[in-house]
């Protein structure tokens, strides 16, 4: 019945397990009500999928995007860095112009210079009885 519709299908989407995946995730999307873009002639919802795809209709790169987008979890969301915020100063008074407050700048270097310095914390007598 769709042995000819997959082969019809290989030159869209070059890994059979591949098109598998989007032939089922597009039958899914037409479950749930998608509208068919092709004729359905009593045809299953699987049977349809590929039928698309063989034809074109839908593009098999979009659907990949969509069902990858359909297993995510977690999206992660390119936002740009916030801008360098002033300190407050300690008085904070609200007459206070923001033209005298001064950012402080440490570079990396600086910043491994001050940690090397550093002493690691002392052991306590606590400790010692465990």
């Amino acid at each position: 019945m769709a042995r000819v519709t997959v082969e019809d299908c290989i030159d869209k989407v070059d890994n059979r397990f591949e098109l598998v995946l989007v032939a089922s995730h597009r039958a899914r999307m037409l479950a749930a009500g998608a509208p068919i873009t092709i004729d359905r002639d009593r045809d299953k919802n699987p049977v349809v999928a590929l039928r698309e795809i063989a034809d074109a209709t839908v593009s098999p790169d979009d659907l990949k995007e969509d069902l990858i987008h359909s297993l995510q979890k977690y999206v992660e969301v390119d936002e740009p860095e916030p801008d360098a915020v002033p300190m407050i100063s300690a008085g904070g008074s609200a007459d206070s112009d923001d033209s005298e407050v001064a950012m402080d700048r440490m570079s990396e270097e600086d910043l491994l210079r001050g940690l090397e310095g550093l002493k690691p914390p002392e052991d306590t007598d606590d400790d010692e009885g465990l």
